[in-house]
């Protein structure tokens, strides 16, 4: 029987943006745009906008030259325009305070809604409304799926964010990311030694494992920044970009190797304008079963999720592996 009536209400439909301030501009330009091989679609007034070869959109990475290696902004894209005073409708009535911006604030972006996820302090913002600009005649791709050609290391788009917040919150962070903005729990781990806090969930509103990732902070500080992942087509590309980039005067993290939580390929750098940590990934399973089961991983196997073979991520006390950068406020 159909129900034409019928309205799922506000739901948000990929990760999209994320704003990276950047004390050193030009050379986190370098970093993305030269080595990377992102586009740049736009740049005024110390912000330049950025998108991989396979995004359409007008940017999924913003980079803004400022003081301090923060980030600014994690954004959301919504299934439709009316989303956003929905979703803005919603938070106000929970009694949360939210910043409403206004059509090209941030470039090529219509209006949207800005606000701090409950627990965590994190500063979300979901749009619409985004231009679809073609790129320059000299690297415009034959192939109209591509916004241009393939360049440099072959960044094709935003994969998933990972954020962390303190112990005390992230249960509470976590649980609202899904039942206020719908994401589903694909995969999580507990604290060993204090089982009933969550250590950290892989969260997905796409086919993909994790759209957003949120776990526990070594620090016990909340609105924590762990990395963003920019998506490579194959394993090659992460092997070739780990060959390039060891030669160069970049803070190699770790990898290459597989993660068995969502199984593919990765390898950690950080920005040398900003220090902020990025992932290339590649590879990973899709969940397409309506009625999935989270997956937990736990002792002894948990280490086989961080790590299923390569370069053994550092997770104990003090570990490099853990370091964070700080995000914004309300108000940038």
């Amino acid at each position: 029987m159909t129900q034409p009536d019928y309205d799922p209400g506000p739901q948000v439909a990929h990760a999209g943006t994320i704003d990276l301030g950047t004390p050193d501009l030009e050379r986190s330009l370098w970093f993305f745009r030269d080595l990377l091989g992102m586009e740049v679609v736009e740049q005024v007034d110390g912000v330049a906008y950025l998108r991989g070869y396979q995004e359409l959109v007008h940017h999924s990475l913003v980079l803004t030259q400022q003081d301090e290696a923060r980030v600014n902004s994690y954004g959301f894209r919504v299934k439709r325009r009316q989303d956003v005073e929905l979703f803005n409708k919603q938070f106000e009535d929970q009694g949360m305070k939210t910043v409403e911006l206004s059509s090209g604030q941030e470039a090529g972006r219509g209006e949207a809604v800005r606000f701090l996820v409950p627990g965590s302090e994190h500063p979300f913002e979901l749009y619409y409304d985004i231009d679809k600009p073609l790129a320059d005649e000299s690297i415009r791709s034959k192939m109209p799926s591509n916004s241009s050609r393939r360049r440099g290391l072959g960044v094709r788009r935003l994969d998933h964010i990972n954020l962390q917040t303190s112990p005390a919150t992230v249960n509470q962070a976590e649980s609202w990311l899904r039942t206020e903005l719908g994401f589903r729990r694909r995969e999580f781990a507990r604290l060993p030694q204090a089982p009933d806090i969550m250590l950290a969930s892989w969260l997905s509103v796409t086919s993909q494992v994790h759209d957003l990732a949120i776990g526990v902070s070594a620090e016990g500080q909340n609105a924590q920044f762990h990395h963003v992942a920019f998506n490579v087509e194959n394993f090659h590309d992460v092997l070739t970009a780990a060959d390039e980039i060891r030669d160069l005067d970049i803070a190699y993290g770790h990898g290459p190797g597989k993660h068995g939580i969502g199984q593919a390929m990765y390898l950690y750098v950080h920005d040398p304008g900003s220090g902020h940590r990025i992932e290339l990934y590649s590879g990973g399973y899709h969940i397409f079963d309506p009625d999935w089961q989270a997956l937990e991983w736990k002792l002894p196997e948990l280490e086989y999720g961080q790590t299923w073979y390569g370069d053994v991520l550092d997770v104990g006390p003090g570990g490099a592996f853990l370091s964070t950068s700080p995000s914004a406020g309300l108000v940038r």
